[in-house]
């Protein structure tokens, strides 16, 4: 659909695009993606594109940094790696001059991106895009580096594993995008992982409330924070295949859990994730508020699940985006009684679904049909719309295909 310009504002309807590492690897691709950006542009769009590093380059840069001292300090290493989309983002730029088109890149304190002080897993307070807006109505293509802002204080902060999503959803946000496109090696949102199990389907459609939910036990296709913020803010979202740019992806509502939906879904699941990276603590006559206090001090960590008891606590987190966790254990078992563990050799493999996790029958089929496969969850959490089974990490595959039938 192309779009027109209104007469009464000099920018046109505004769509945000965002690439990921795998989609900007290389030179080729960079200049793939600059040519689709231009063609674009042509299209009657102000055009706004926020990238990641090309490849593995953050891998990279902390595998050097790590090489230097087991213990690098949070704020270098985010200095050092918020280069990574720098780089990206000005070659980019360069390759869209090359075909013709005006543009200019933003490292993410340029964009107006305002932070709070927590290096390594920044949250977003305030987006001020002045800069952007100007550039906009001057005609430019506007390229900015994903992954990062500043801090209040002026200092250089990231916005942890995935927060490339979380920029460019917030730019949508912030300059009333008609659309915020999110593209990445996948051709959108899949019933399963596509990696583990072989007959997942795409899904045309959800709800931002399902793809949260999804998110949020270890979907990777979406940043889980960025996905919320999407919600909140009534941002429609596209995941799409980097260089399959005519696939229709998959589409992400603002609306919540579709009620035509309800009924056909009330107790069936809907989908299958698996959520990699998790950490489980079953700790028992423990300082519930000393552990709690312990597990916010730990940069990156996420709960997912958690039961709490008289002085017995059991959860699971998500440890995907914390950098070194080597310490955990010891100071989340620190004076807990003997029985007490935390494993980070098991995965989460989770059923999404409307009500899924109120109706006891779904759990007895999905937890039966795991069993008849010798597969015992060393756990399991219920919510509303999700059952999560902790499985260990040899049975996730297995477990994820058994769990998938049951959405068919």
């Amino acid at each position: 659909m192309k779009a027109m310009m209104t007469s009464d504002s000099p920018i046109p309807p505004i769509v945000i695009q965002k690439y990921g590492g795998s989609s900007v690897a290389s030179l080729e691709k960079i200049e793939a993606i600059a040519q689709r950006v231009v063609a674009r542009q042509a299209m009657g769009y102000g055009v706004v594109v926020v990238v990641s590093a090309m490849g593995d380059a953050t891998d990279q840069l902390l595998q050097i940094a790590f090489q230097i001292t087991p213990n690098p300090s949070a704020r270098e290493l985010d200095m050092l790696l918020s280069t990574g989309e720098r780089a990206t983002m000005a070659l980019l730029s360069i390759a869209i001059q090359k075909y013709g088109a005006q543009s200019i890149s933003f490292t993410g304190s340029q964009s107006g991106i305002i932070t709070n002080d927590s290096h390594a897993c920044a949250r977003i307070i305030a987006v001020r895009p002045y800069r952007i807006q100007d550039e906009l109505e001057r005609g430019k293509i506007v390229i900015v580096a994903g992954f990062q802002g500043t801090s209040y204080r002026n200092e250089i902060t990231t916005l942890g594993r995935g927060g490339s999503d979380m920029t460019a959803i917030a730019l949508a946000g912030a300059l009333n995008a008609e659309a915020c496109e999110i593209y990445s090696d996948v051709d959108g949102v899949y019933s399963a992982d596509p990696k583990v199990v072989l007959d997942a389907v795409k899904l045309d459609e959800l709800s931002a409330d399902a793809m949260l939910t999804m998110a949020q036990h270890g979907a990777k296709v979406l940043h889980d924070e960025a996905v919320a913020y999407a919600l909140r803010h009534g941002i429609a979202l596209y995941a799409k295949k980097s260089h399959q740019p005519d696939s229709t992806g998959t589409l992400i509502r603002p609306d919540g859990w579709p009620e035509h939906a309800l009924k056909a879904s009330k107790n069936r699941p809907t989908a299958v994730v698996t959520a990699k990276y998790i950490l489980y603590l079953s700790a028992r006559d423990v300082d519930i508020t000393t552990c709690l206090a312990r597990l916010t001090g730990i940069d990156g960590l996420k709960i997912i699940d958690c039961v709490c008891g008289h002085r017995q606590l059991e959860l699971i987190a998500d440890i995907w985006n914390c950098r070194d966790f080597s310490g955990i254990r010891a100071a989340l078992l620190e004076n807990s009684a003997p029985g007490s563990f935390c494993r980070d050799d098991v995965l989460n493999v989770t059923l999404t679904g409307i009500d899924i996790g109120r109706d006891p029958n779904g759990l007895h089929h999905a937890l039966t049909c795991l069993k008849n496969d010798g597969i015992t969850p060393v756990a399991i959490f219920c919510q509303p719309n999700a059952i999560s089974f902790v499985v260990n990490s040899s049975d996730c595959s297995k477990a994820s295909g058994i769990l998938h039938e049951l959405t068919r």
